[in-house]
Protein backbone atom coordinates (compact mmCIF):
# COMPACT_ATOMS: atom_id res chain seq x y z
CA UNK A 1 0.00 0.00 0.00
CA UNK A 2 1.53 3.24 -1.29
CA UNK A 3 -1.44 5.11 -0.08
CA UNK A 4 -5.26 4.38 0.89
CA UNK A 5 -6.89 4.17 -2.37
CA UNK A 6 -3.45 3.44 -4.26
CA UNK A 7 -2.27 -0.65 -4.08
CA UNK A 8 -0.33 -3.23 -5.95
CA UNK A 9 -2.70 -6.27 -7.42
CA UNK A 10 -1.13 -9.62 -8.32
CA UNK A 11 -1.27 -10.83 -12.11
CA UNK A 12 -3.51 -13.37 -10.97
CA UNK A 13 -5.93 -11.12 -9.49
CA UNK A 14 -6.21 -8.80 -12.30
CA UNK A 15 -6.52 -11.92 -14.49
CA UNK A 16 -9.54 -13.09 -12.61
CA UNK A 17 -10.68 -9.18 -12.54
CA UNK A 18 -10.59 -9.24 -16.05
CA UNK A 19 -11.81 -12.55 -17.35
CA UNK A 20 -8.30 -13.49 -18.96
CA UNK A 21 -8.28 -10.11 -20.40
CA UNK A 22 -11.40 -10.47 -22.33
CA UNK A 23 -13.36 -7.50 -22.94
CA UNK A 24 -10.69 -4.98 -24.70
CA UNK A 25 -12.10 -1.26 -24.02
CA UNK A 26 -9.25 0.97 -25.68
CA UNK A 27 -5.60 0.64 -27.05
CA UNK A 28 -3.24 3.33 -27.52
CA UNK A 29 0.28 3.87 -27.98
CA UNK A 30 1.37 3.28 -24.33
CA UNK A 31 -0.66 -0.09 -23.95
CA UNK A 32 -3.97 -1.99 -24.70
CA UNK A 33 -7.05 -1.33 -21.78
CA UNK A 34 -9.77 -3.91 -20.66
CA UNK A 35 -12.33 -3.55 -18.65
CA UNK A 36 -12.64 -5.70 -15.46
CA UNK A 37 -14.32 -6.22 -11.84
CA UNK A 38 -12.86 -6.20 -9.18
CA UNK A 39 -13.64 -8.39 -5.56
CA UNK A 40 -15.37 -5.44 -3.73
CA UNK A 41 -17.79 -4.89 -7.34
CA UNK A 42 -16.10 -2.05 -8.33
CA UNK A 43 -15.62 -1.46 -12.42
CA UNK A 44 -12.29 -0.82 -13.26
CA UNK A 45 -10.50 -0.46 -16.54
CA UNK A 46 -7.12 -2.17 -16.41
CA UNK A 47 -4.20 -0.85 -18.60
CA UNK A 48 -1.18 -3.18 -19.97
CA UNK A 49 1.77 -1.11 -20.64
CA UNK A 50 3.99 -1.35 -23.21
CA UNK A 51 7.54 -0.25 -23.34
CA UNK A 52 8.17 -0.14 -19.96
CA UNK A 53 11.48 0.05 -19.17
CA UNK A 54 12.65 1.35 -15.72
CA UNK A 55 13.38 -0.92 -13.15
CA UNK A 56 11.24 -2.20 -10.68
CA UNK A 57 12.12 0.42 -7.82
CA UNK A 58 12.36 3.63 -10.26
CA UNK A 59 8.54 2.38 -11.74
CA UNK A 60 7.01 2.28 -8.28
CA UNK A 61 8.32 5.73 -7.41
CA UNK A 62 6.76 7.30 -10.69
CA UNK A 63 3.95 5.59 -10.30
CA UNK A 64 3.74 6.42 -6.21
CA UNK A 65 3.43 10.34 -7.28
CA UNK A 66 0.42 9.38 -9.84
CA UNK A 67 -1.04 7.64 -6.92
CA UNK A 68 -1.04 10.89 -4.92
CA UNK A 69 -2.36 12.95 -7.98
CA UNK A 70 -6.35 13.60 -7.36
CA UNK A 71 -8.91 16.01 -9.38
CA UNK A 72 -12.63 15.42 -10.37
CA UNK A 73 -11.41 16.02 -14.03
CA UNK A 74 -8.42 13.38 -14.07
CA UNK A 75 -9.09 9.64 -14.32
CA UNK A 76 -8.44 8.06 -11.23
CA UNK A 77 -5.51 5.89 -10.63
CA UNK A 78 -5.96 3.23 -7.99
CA UNK A 79 -3.29 0.55 -8.29
CA UNK A 80 -0.75 -1.40 -10.24
CA UNK A 81 0.60 -4.50 -11.16
CA UNK A 82 4.10 -5.47 -11.62
CA UNK A 83 4.80 -8.99 -11.83
CA UNK A 84 7.61 -10.28 -13.37
CA UNK A 85 7.30 -8.65 -16.98
CA UNK A 86 4.05 -7.22 -16.29
CA UNK A 87 3.54 -3.54 -15.64
CA UNK A 88 -0.45 -2.85 -15.56
CA UNK A 89 -2.29 0.13 -14.62
CA UNK A 90 -5.54 0.00 -12.52
CA UNK A 91 -7.74 2.67 -13.34
CA UNK A 92 -11.65 4.25 -12.91
CA UNK A 93 -13.76 2.94 -14.96
CA UNK A 94 -14.86 6.27 -16.77
CA UNK A 95 -18.84 5.57 -18.05
CA UNK A 96 -19.17 7.91 -21.58
CA UNK A 97 -15.92 6.05 -23.42
CA UNK A 98 -13.44 8.59 -25.07
CA UNK A 99 -14.51 11.98 -26.01
CA UNK A 100 -13.51 10.94 -29.80
CA UNK A 101 -16.24 8.24 -29.91
CA UNK A 102 -18.74 11.00 -29.08
CA UNK A 103 -17.60 14.52 -30.87
CA UNK A 104 -16.93 12.71 -34.26
CA UNK A 105 -19.59 9.91 -34.26
CA UNK A 106 -22.69 10.76 -36.06
CA UNK A 107 -25.19 8.72 -33.59
CA UNK A 108 -24.96 10.84 -30.50
CA UNK A 109 -24.56 15.31 -31.11
CA UNK A 110 -22.60 16.83 -28.06
CA UNK A 111 -24.86 20.20 -27.85
CA UNK A 112 -23.06 23.47 -27.13
CA UNK A 113 -23.12 23.44 -23.27
CA UNK A 114 -21.72 19.96 -22.89
CA UNK A 115 -19.05 20.97 -25.60
CA UNK A 116 -17.96 23.95 -23.38
CA UNK A 117 -18.24 21.83 -19.85
CA UNK A 118 -15.59 19.59 -21.68
CA UNK A 119 -13.15 22.28 -22.49
CA UNK A 120 -13.18 23.94 -18.93
CA UNK A 121 -12.75 20.60 -17.49
CA UNK A 122 -9.75 19.50 -19.37
CA UNK A 123 -8.27 23.09 -18.26
CA UNK A 124 -8.69 22.68 -15.33
CA UNK A 125 -7.10 19.05 -15.04
CA UNK A 126 -4.09 20.53 -16.99
CA UNK A 127 -3.87 23.25 -14.48
CA UNK A 128 -3.90 21.28 -12.00
CA UNK A 129 -1.19 19.12 -13.46
CA UNK A 130 0.89 22.29 -14.69
CA UNK A 131 0.68 24.04 -11.50
CA UNK A 132 -0.50 22.20 -8.12
CA UNK A 133 0.60 19.16 -8.44
CA UNK A 134 3.78 18.07 -5.88
CA UNK A 135 5.41 17.30 -8.49
CA UNK A 136 5.45 18.98 -12.14
CA UNK A 137 3.26 16.74 -14.52
CA UNK A 138 3.82 17.28 -18.65
CA UNK A 139 1.12 15.08 -20.21
CA UNK A 140 2.49 14.78 -23.46
CA UNK A 141 -0.09 13.36 -25.67
CA UNK A 142 -3.45 15.61 -25.52
CA UNK A 143 -5.96 14.63 -27.91
CA UNK A 144 -9.48 13.54 -27.21
CA UNK A 145 -8.63 9.94 -27.05
CA UNK A 146 -7.26 10.77 -23.84
CA UNK A 147 -10.60 12.80 -22.59
CA UNK A 148 -12.73 10.48 -21.22
CA UNK A 149 -16.52 11.47 -19.68
CA UNK A 150 -18.43 10.17 -17.13
CA UNK A 151 -22.21 9.87 -16.74
CA UNK A 152 -22.59 13.47 -16.58
CA UNK A 153 -20.37 13.75 -19.48
CA UNK A 154 -17.65 15.51 -16.89
CA UNK A 155 -14.35 14.83 -18.80
CA UNK A 156 -11.51 13.00 -17.39
CA UNK A 157 -8.01 13.34 -18.77
CA UNK A 158 -6.23 10.03 -19.18
CA UNK A 159 -2.73 8.58 -19.45
CA UNK A 160 -1.31 11.29 -17.55
CA UNK A 161 2.44 11.10 -16.04
CA UNK A 162 3.11 8.21 -18.19
CA UNK A 163 5.74 10.21 -20.69
CA UNK A 164 8.56 10.63 -18.08
CA UNK A 165 7.41 12.95 -14.94
CA UNK A 166 9.73 16.21 -15.67
CA UNK A 167 10.76 17.98 -12.48
CA UNK A 168 10.07 21.25 -11.62
CA UNK A 169 13.17 23.24 -13.13
CA UNK A 170 12.16 22.43 -16.77
CA UNK A 171 14.80 20.29 -17.02
CA UNK A 172 13.59 18.20 -20.24
CA UNK A 173 16.48 15.20 -20.58
CA UNK A 174 14.22 12.71 -19.80
CA UNK A 175 11.87 13.54 -21.77
CA UNK A 176 13.77 13.29 -24.93
CA UNK A 177 12.07 11.16 -27.97
CA UNK A 178 8.82 12.36 -29.41
CA UNK A 179 5.46 11.81 -27.61
CA UNK A 180 2.58 12.61 -28.93
CA UNK A 181 0.44 11.86 -31.98
CA UNK A 182 0.46 13.46 -35.08
CA UNK A 183 -1.68 17.13 -35.64
CA UNK A 184 -1.14 17.55 -32.18
CA UNK A 185 2.36 17.43 -31.80
CA UNK A 186 4.05 21.18 -30.75
CA UNK A 187 6.65 22.80 -33.45
CA UNK A 188 9.19 21.90 -30.39
CA UNK A 189 9.15 18.16 -30.19
CA UNK A 190 10.95 18.46 -33.87
CA UNK A 191 12.95 21.78 -33.35
CA UNK A 192 15.09 20.75 -30.12
CA UNK A 193 13.79 23.77 -28.09
CA UNK A 194 13.13 22.88 -24.27
CA UNK A 195 10.12 20.63 -23.32
CA UNK A 196 8.11 22.40 -20.87
CA UNK A 197 4.27 22.46 -20.51
CA UNK A 198 3.64 24.57 -23.22
CA UNK A 199 3.79 21.43 -25.14
CA UNK A 200 0.29 20.32 -23.81
CA UNK A 201 -1.16 23.68 -24.25
CA UNK A 202 -0.65 23.53 -27.97
CA UNK A 203 -2.45 19.99 -27.72
CA UNK A 204 -4.93 21.91 -26.31
CA UNK A 205 -5.60 24.68 -28.52
CA UNK A 206 -6.12 21.76 -31.09
CA UNK A 207 -8.82 20.13 -29.02
CA UNK A 208 -10.17 23.18 -28.48
CA UNK A 209 -10.66 23.87 -32.47
CA UNK A 210 -12.34 20.29 -32.95
CA UNK A 211 -14.87 21.12 -30.27
CA UNK A 212 -15.85 23.79 -32.23
CA UNK A 213 -16.17 22.40 -35.32
CA UNK A 214 -16.56 18.69 -34.62
CA UNK A 215 -14.64 17.19 -36.86
CA UNK A 216 -10.69 16.08 -36.90
CA UNK A 217 -7.97 18.40 -37.85
CA UNK A 218 -5.87 15.16 -39.54
CA UNK A 219 -9.60 14.97 -41.61
CA UNK A 220 -9.46 18.40 -42.59
CA UNK A 221 -5.79 17.78 -43.95
CA UNK A 222 -6.36 14.25 -45.75
CA UNK A 223 -9.98 15.99 -47.50
CA UNK A 224 -7.03 18.87 -48.52
CA UNK A 225 -4.62 16.72 -49.70
CA UNK A 226 -2.13 18.30 -47.34
CA UNK A 227 -0.01 17.94 -43.90
CA UNK A 228 -1.77 18.90 -40.36
CA UNK A 229 0.37 21.28 -39.51
CA UNK A 230 -0.12 23.02 -42.97
CA UNK A 231 -3.94 22.71 -42.54
CA UNK A 232 -3.28 24.17 -38.43
CA UNK A 233 -1.61 27.24 -39.94
CA UNK A 234 -4.09 27.84 -42.78
CA UNK A 235 -6.95 27.61 -39.99
CA UNK A 236 -4.99 29.83 -37.87
CA UNK A 237 -4.04 32.39 -39.75
CA UNK A 238 -7.83 32.11 -41.21
CA UNK A 239 -9.14 32.43 -38.08
CA UNK A 240 -6.79 35.90 -36.80
CA UNK A 241 -7.96 37.77 -40.26
CA UNK A 242 -11.32 36.69 -39.15
CA UNK A 243 -11.00 38.35 -35.52
CA UNK A 244 -9.62 41.27 -36.85
CA UNK A 245 -13.21 42.12 -39.08
CA UNK A 246 -14.39 45.15 -37.90
CA UNK A 247 -18.27 44.82 -36.20
CA UNK A 248 -19.37 42.83 -32.99
CA UNK A 249 -21.24 40.40 -35.16
CA UNK A 250 -18.51 38.08 -36.29
CA UNK A 251 -20.38 36.79 -39.36
CA UNK A 252 -17.89 34.31 -39.95
CA UNK A 253 -18.52 32.21 -36.90
CA UNK A 254 -21.46 30.57 -38.26
CA UNK A 255 -19.77 29.05 -40.72
CA UNK A 256 -17.08 27.58 -38.80
CA UNK A 257 -18.87 26.36 -35.61
CA UNK A 258 -19.80 22.61 -36.46
CA UNK A 259 -23.33 22.65 -38.44
CA UNK A 260 -24.42 20.26 -36.97
CA UNK A 261 -25.41 22.71 -34.14
CA UNK A 262 -27.72 24.92 -36.20
CA UNK A 263 -26.46 28.11 -34.93
CA UNK A 264 -27.30 26.86 -31.76
CA UNK A 265 -24.23 27.90 -29.38
CA UNK A 266 -23.12 30.46 -27.03
CA UNK A 267 -21.64 33.11 -29.16
CA UNK A 268 -19.08 34.66 -26.54
CA UNK A 269 -18.08 31.31 -25.27
CA UNK A 270 -17.51 30.57 -29.19
CA UNK A 271 -15.51 34.07 -29.89
CA UNK A 272 -13.28 33.66 -27.06
CA UNK A 273 -12.73 30.04 -27.76
CA UNK A 274 -11.59 30.56 -31.07
CA UNK A 275 -9.17 33.43 -29.67
CA UNK A 276 -7.50 30.99 -27.26
CA UNK A 277 -6.95 28.34 -29.77
CA UNK A 278 -5.24 30.69 -31.52
CA UNK A 279 -2.92 31.77 -28.94
CA UNK A 280 -2.70 28.42 -28.01
CA UNK A 281 -1.31 27.54 -31.26
CA UNK A 282 1.47 29.85 -31.59
CA UNK A 283 4.34 28.52 -32.92
CA UNK A 284 6.90 30.25 -30.24
CA UNK A 285 5.83 28.29 -26.84
CA UNK A 286 6.47 31.47 -24.95
CA UNK A 287 3.78 33.63 -26.73
CA UNK A 288 1.53 30.49 -25.45
CA UNK A 289 -0.47 31.27 -22.36
CA UNK A 290 -0.58 29.26 -19.78
CA UNK A 291 -3.12 26.65 -18.26
CA UNK A 292 -3.98 28.89 -15.52
CA UNK A 293 -4.58 32.11 -18.02
CA UNK A 294 -6.97 29.70 -19.88
CA UNK A 295 -8.99 28.78 -16.92
CA UNK A 296 -9.53 31.86 -16.07
CA UNK A 297 -10.37 32.99 -19.26
CA UNK A 298 -13.23 30.18 -19.57
CA UNK A 299 -14.53 30.74 -16.29
CA UNK A 300 -14.82 34.31 -16.85
CA UNK A 301 -16.76 33.92 -20.49
CA UNK A 302 -19.06 31.29 -18.68
CA UNK A 303 -20.31 33.80 -15.96
CA UNK A 304 -20.66 36.37 -18.31
CA UNK A 305 -23.05 34.63 -20.64
CA UNK A 306 -25.87 32.37 -20.47
CA UNK A 307 -25.29 28.80 -21.63
CA UNK A 308 -27.48 28.05 -24.98
CA UNK A 309 -28.49 24.23 -24.70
Amino acid sequence: MVTNHFRRYTYKELQRATQKFKDQIGCGASGLVYKGVLKDKRAVAVKTLADIHQGEEEFQHELSVIGRIYHMNLVRVWGFCSDGPHRILVLEYVENGSLDKTLFSSERLLGWSERFKIALGVARGLAYLHHECLEWVIHCDIKPENILLDDNLEPKISDFGLAKLVNRSGSNKNVSRIHGTRGYIAPEWVSSQPITSKVDIYSFGVVLLELLMGARVSDWASNAGEEVEMVLGTVVRMLTKNMMLEGSQHLWLPDFIDLRLNGQFDRLQARTMVKLAVSCLEEDSRKRPTMENLVQMLVSVDEASGTMQ
